[in-house]
């Protein structure tokens, strides 16, 4: 598999450091598309904060990549959902942390979650 990053750099806004506006993935063997993913710990209570939450949500993100045998350097996209949009900067530095600093095409969209306690999910696409 090859992925090929596309971020034009004229007749489109330009792409921040954090993503990309497109990832061409050639040749994959496996796609994975991962449901949103809630900061809830193995009981199923969310954490009690932001930063606790993000880091579950990325602990869950990668048991669940695990389980079909990939890690996080196999997402191809990733879409944020934010309860607030005051959550933006702190949702994109853990998933910049989170990927090692690697970018993907990502969106955030600020939506009211199924659940109040859950203050982002996040669902991704992976590749192998």
């Amino acid at each position: 598999m090859e992925l090929v990053p596309h971020s034009p750099t004229s007749g489109v806004y330009p792409a921040s450091d954090d993503y990309v506006h497109a990832m061409e993935v050639r040749n994959p063997e496996r796609l994975l598309y991962v449901a949103g993913t809630m900061g809830l710990d193995e009981r199923g209570t969310p954490g009690a904060s932001l930063a606790e939450q993000l880091d579950l949500i990325w602990s869950n993100i990668r048991a669940i990549l695990a389980s079909a045998g990939m890690t996080v350097d196999n997402i191809v996209r990733l879409t944020s959902y934010l309860r607030d949009p005051a959550y933006a900067e702190a949702n994109a530095l853990a998933r910049v942390k989170a990927l090692g600093g690697r970018v993907v095409p990502t969106t955030a969209i600020v939506a009211q979650t199924l659940d109040s306690s859950w203050l982002v999910e996040i669902e991704v696409i992976a590749a192998a």
